[in-house]
């Protein structure tokens, strides 16, 4: 078995958003990492490609914000939400400190730049095309990780190896920690159609009787989400794709002369949707953030940003503790959960709400699209009401700030 580093104080499994910052951040402390991505490239549709303003906070704060500004992006300060025939502003970020936008960037130009930035650090290694497949353990701990790459068989051993390998992650299952499962009422059809000019210029939630789409403007097309109820994706495959393309005009009366962008059932993509936690994110020598710990709704975007939160306060963590020399233990490891999880539970008590309160009651309507309370209509006229969930979406609870002090 080839040994590709005989040693890192940080190996990082996946090399998404969390694996990526997380990497940069421990090597600009100083810190020798290595992250394993097992693709061979970032070029992957339909992965989350909203950056939001707590993420923003964190490229400021490293000096990347003027390179990231020259990424081709779209800024979205508001999001509404279709009723029928009335449109109704829901979110909105405007007059919020210090960014009032949300940021649409595609997902891997986001961490091609993020990975170009973290090279700058001769403490840091990316490599492509290596997937993990086990952990190396001796007295009870995790000293390593090994899997396949171009060369064949590998092994790279560490301090501590941090698994952000998303919601399927291969480290969850080799630890095999306890979890909670709470569970969603849809799963996602992802699809892209052309966008022409004369379109609505904001990204928005169509919202009909049984269905509910989300689209995302990206200036030349619409990413668009159909949401159906959970485990359904079966049923809708073994239908003509031409059904399918009925419901989309349906709900969006405006494409409907170009659903046949929609080709196949293959250019449809599923996301499966899951929320839960871990109970235990750590063992001696390992520790999970992101969606390996923690798997998020698609509500308001907001996965990145935990996984991006989470891979800051771990830096912050980690990164002074090997600056102090101070011991990579156990006790360590659980501070990262205990600094994360009250934040990651309060966003999935609110997913959870919309879930039940909204979406589900979509997903039941039969007849004509629901309407919103006059009550809601009215509070929606106030920008401050708007502001509330956009701050929340935006910046979460308990925003974490990269330590400068470590530099």
């Amino acid at each position: 078995m080839a040994q590709l580093t005989p040693y890192c104080q940080v190996c990082i499994v996946g090399g998404g958003p969390s694996g990526i910052v997380l990497g940069y951040l421990l090597a600009r402390y100083g810190v020798e990492v290595t992250v394993l991505e097992k693709h061979g490239d970032f070029l992957r549709d339909f992965r989350g490609d909203t950056v939001h303003p707590s993420t923003l906070c964190v490229l400021e704060q490293c000096g990347l914000l003027d390179a990231f500004n020259r990424l081709p992006q779209q800024r979205v300060h508001h999001l509404s939400m279709r009723f029928g025939d009335e449109q109704l502003p829901v979110i909105d970020f405007t007059g919020l400190k210090p960014f009032d936008y949300l940021a649409l960037v595609p997902q891997w130009d986001f961490l091609d730049f993020m990975a170009e930035e973290a090279k700058r650090f001769p403490g840091f290694k990316l490599l492509m095309s290596h997937q993990v497949s086990g952990l190396i353990r001796e007295n009870d701990q995790v000293c390593g990780v090994t899997g396949q790459g171009p060369d064949g068989d590998f092994s790279v051993r560490a301090t501590v190896v941090v698994g952000c390998d998303g919601r399927d992650s291969t480290l969850k299952r080799q630890l095999t920690l306890p979890g909670t499962n709470i569970g969603a009422p849809m799963d996602v059809l992802w699809f892209k159609l052309p966008r022409k000019p004369k379109d609505p210029e904001e990204t928005m939630a169509i919202i009909g009787a049984g269905h509910m789409m989300v689209m995302l403007n990206r200036n030349d097309y619409w990413q668009a989400a159909y949401v159906v109820p959970k485990d359904s994706d079966g049923e809708w495959r073994q239908q003509p794709v031409e059904k399918f393309r009925d419901a989309v005009g349906g709900t969006a009366p405006f494409l409907a002369d170009r659903t046949d962008a929609i080709s196949d059932w293959d250019s449809v993509k599923t996301l499966q949707v899951a929320v839960d936690r871990l109970l235990r994110w750590h063992q001696p020598g390992v520790a999970l953030i992101g969606d390996a710990a923690h798997a998020m709704s698609p509500i308001g975007g907001v996965g990145i940003n935990l996984a991006i939160q989470d891979a800051v306060a771990c830096a912050n963590i980690l990164g002074k503790a090997f600056r102090n020399s101070e011991p990579i233990d156990d006790d360590l490891l659980a501070k990262i959960q205990q600094r994360r999880e009250a934040p990651t539970r309060l966003i999935q008590r609110f997913q959870q709400q919309i879930q039940k309160r909204v979406i589900s009651r979509v997903l039941a309507e039969r007849g004509s699209p629901p309407r919103p309370p006059a009550v809601i209509r009215w509070l929606l006229k106030s920008r401050r009401v708007r502001n509330l969930p956009a701050r929340l979406i935006g910046y979460g609870f308990r925003r974490e700030g990269v330590e400068t002090g470590l530099f």
